[in-house]
């Protein structure tokens, strides 16, 4: 990194910093430093010229474009524009290829990292008061995203199998460790949606080094495997999911209540594990076996058992597995805000280096959003849980246009215009909609088009010999 950008570097990381409220003696406020942004660029290799896209300023016009609800690069580009000619500057050119080579150059280890950074670092910094009997509990799930039809994305990531030549879209599987006491999204993995090897699981071993010993892992059914239990086990890492393919029997085991006991799961045999690692893996798990019932008035009452190696009865109940196996939800919709909410469901990058550089920048856009929800919570004494993440993306892009000049204030006014932010974010909590439901049907009726059930260029032939039925 050149000296002569020091200077502009710190600037720019500055505004960056404000404009999530990474100023002042606010809580979380150190989130986002600048330390953070200086040691990204440093460990991917970034060194560049005096330009007008630089680093930061890339990083922060592609914000606003995964924020924005016209996701165009275009639109991106215009709000650069704005804001520069609010400053004083000289407007740079509306065209957008500079921007689109800009964020080429930048590496994807310099988005990874300061998207992960921002999730951990919220994380480390969370109130006591919001874990879990005293402990930190991680979710994890998988989801999917599609990518546009080219050949470069074809390449890396596939279609689903049973889809024809020339028709859908690539899919690419992602697997996030998020926080359940804040929200954050802690890291993010990437595979094909189908092949060997491209399952969840695998996913889970690619970042299950971030747990630390007494964390306890939170899953689905899926996660109800003996092989990825036992190697969390080992690193002093609880898990709690739901039985799948096994069958409890509480008459046998160490009993520790009414549906509640304690057994050993030998050791399956595994035709593909390497025979190595899985002959040093112990030949018996202690499981911790609890039945819980799920009573919602109005509804017939469900029995679900939940799978746990915490194994002290009297640490964690009965009821607080039960009450923390519920809590699982919060991955589902953690997903619905960041792909449904942000619009991460449907990307728009055309390679696929750039395809993983866009959803690191809706994490980051993300997990700095539910900073902002910390600050909220702890300012008004909640849990970030119970504040709306839509309702807090809603008033941020209302205050954005007076947070963006708010540099030419002086800290005081600054702070008042974040205390006025955080005061109106707290308002929007989550409602309480217990025994909610709603019928699986459209009011509105769909437009009459047929499915592309051909590729595109051979229904243009069609079109152009004057077919009238494709």
């Amino acid at each position: 990194m050149r000296d002569c950008n020091q200077g502009r570097l710190r600037k720019q990381i500055r505004f960056l910093r404000r404009q999530f409220l990474q100023d002042g003696e606010l809580p979380f406020s150190e989130v986002l430093s600048e330390q953070m942004v200086k040691q990204a660029l440093i460990a991917a290799g970034v060194v560049w010229n005096e330009r007008i896209y630089t680093p930061v300023v890339t990083l922060w016009v592609f914000l606003g474009q995964v924020l924005s609800a016209d996701h165009s690069c275009r639109a991106a580009v215009a709000r650069l524009i704005a804001h520069r000619i609010s400053r004083g500057l000289r407007p740079c050119s509306p065209e957008t290829g500079a921007y689109c080579q800009a964020r080429k150059r930048l590496p994807e280890k310099f988005f990874s990292m300061v998207s992960c950074m921002v999730g951990r670092a919220l994380d480390d910094k969370v109130d006591p008061k919001w874990l879990w009997n005293g402990r930190r509990v991680y979710m994890f799930d998988g989801t999917v995203v599609r990518m546009p039809d080219t050949a470069a994305n074809l390449k890396s990531y596939t279609k689903t199998p049973n889809q024809k030549p020339g028709l859908g879209f690539p899919i690419a599987r992602l697997g996030a460790i998020i926080s359940l006491s804040c929200g954050s999204i802690l890291d993010v993995g990437f595979r094909s949606y189908s092949g060997k090897g491209q399952g969840e699981s695998n996913l889970l071993r690619q970042m299950w080094d971030l747990f630390s010993p007494g964390d306890v892992l939170l899953g689905d059914r899926l996660m109800c495997s003996w092989r990825e239990m036992v190697m969390l086990n080992q690193r002093g890492v609880h898990s709690v999911t739901r039985l799948c393919r096994r069958t409890a029997d509480f008459r046998r085991g160490k009993r520790l209540g009414k549906g509640d006991h304690i057994v050993y799961w030998p050791k399956p045999y595994h035709r593909t594990a390497d025979k190595e690692e899985y002959k040093a893996l112990p030949d018996y798990l202690a499981v911790r076996e609890t039945r819980v019932r799920v009573e919602q008035r109005g509804f017939r009452t469900k029995t679900i058992i939940v799978v746990t190696t915490l194994l002290d009865a009297e640490q964690t109940t009965k009821e607080d597995l039960g009450d923390l196996h519920l809590a699982r939800w919060n991955i589902e919709l953690d997903f619905r805000s960041i792909k449904s909410t942000l619009q991460m469901h449907d990307l728009r990058c055309k390679s696929p280096e750039l395809m993983r550089k866009e959803v690191w920048t809706h994490v980051l856009a993300y997990n700095l959003i539910r900073t902002i929800i910390a600050q909220a919570a702890s300012k008004h004494d909640r849990e970030p849980r119970s504040i709306s993440f839509k309702g807090t993306v809603q008033t941020l892009e209302a205050f954005q246009p007076i947070i963006a000049i708010q540099g030419k204030h002086n800290s005081e006014f600054r702070m008042l215009l974040y205390q006025q932010l955080l005061d109106v974010i707290a308002v929007h909590q989550v409602a309480d909609r217990l025994n909610r439901f709603e019928p699986r049907l459209l009011k509105r009726r769909p437009k009459h088009y047929a499915f592309l059930r051909k590729p595109r260029d051979v229904v243009k032939r069609h079109m152009a010999k004057g077919a009238k039925e494709i």
